[in-house]
């Protein structure tokens, strides 16, 4: 049996509305936060990548330290990075009352680069803030190295950015988004949250994507696809013999593929995409 005193403090952890108000803590739109305060649904957000005993964590814009505190609890090691110094006392009460599964590193996150905070592999949870949140997630989508280094992520998105990284081809939420994400992962919207349940509350709804790295096709430079994707949409209302004019190689590899180049991006399915990368990375 444990000594009690070698056990997390989670029964003595005051309510977050309460650490929030101690604190001073109040949302700040520039930096994109909105808090959770309801902790049944952080430790539900929390079992979305299974479990995460003795697991490491990277959470990305903590603020008061709700998910992180369900992370915690759920055994994780976790790795916080928090760009807002005002959070950082009531992070440092979570790293105390959970000995040695906490640690915080004050900065700006799109300027950290993951593999360097851990020996091995971790997974990404988080309620990403809104102004990085596709900027981060296309960024740990994107390397020719793969399978990566991270497990999964479980991110929380704005509903509507959920809808595009999940989109069929043919749909209105189908682009470059969906492209990057499917074609050597495989995403889903775990949960959705409402708008009621954050503090402030924001204008649209919520949702939790859970992705996990799938086989990379062979023969493809992610480098190359993503510069496909980048044209391809970039004019998604014109024909692809206008949208990748500008790519070298691009019409001749639509015709060696017999895709016809009177079709516009949003009709091609990944599998097409891939295929027209493939081409031009020879």
């Amino acid at each position: 049996m444990r000594d009690a005193k070698d056990e997390p403090l989670t029964d003595t952890l005051p309510p977050l509305r309460d650490v929030v108000n101690r604190h001073g803590l109040i949302a700040t739109k520039a930096l994109g936060q909105n808090f959770l305060f309801d902790e049944q649904l952080l430790s539900r957000i929390a079992t979305v990548p299974g479990k995460l005993k003795g697991e490491n964590v990277l959470e990305v814009g903590p603020g008061p330290g709700g998910l992180t505190r369900a992370l915690l609890r759920a055994g994780a090691n976790v790795t916080a990075i928090e760009m807002d110094k005002r959070c950082l006392p009531a992070l440092a009460e979570l790293a105390e009352a959970f000995p040695g599964q906490l640690t915080v590193i004050q900065g700006d996150a799109t300027k950290i680069a993951p593999e360097t905070l851990f020996d091995g592999a971790w997974h990404v949870a988080a309620n990403l803030p809104y102004n990085v949140g596709t900027m981060l997630f296309t960024g740990w989508l994107s390397g020719q190295a793969w399978p990566p280094q991270w497990k999964s992520l479980t991110l929380m998105f704005q509903q509507e950015v959920a809808e595009r990284i999940i989109a069929a081809p043919g749909s209105d939420a189908y682009g470059r988004l969906a492209v990057l994400a499917q074609w050597r992962s495989t995403p889903r919207i775990a949960m959705k949250v409402h708008r009621s349940a954050f503090t402030p509350p924001p204008k649209v709804m919520s949702a939790i994507i859970h992705v996990e790295p799938a086989a990379m096709p062979e023969g493809v430079s992610a480098r190359m696809l993503e510069r496909v994707t980048e044209a391809a949409f970039g004019q998604r209302r014109k024909m692809l013999r206008q949208s990748l004019k500008g790519l070298p190689g691009a019409i001749d590899a639509l015709e060696v593929l017999g895709i016809d180049s009177q079709r516009r991006a949003e009709t091609l399915d990944v599998a097409e995409f891939v295929s027209i990368a493939r081409v031009l990375t020879k």
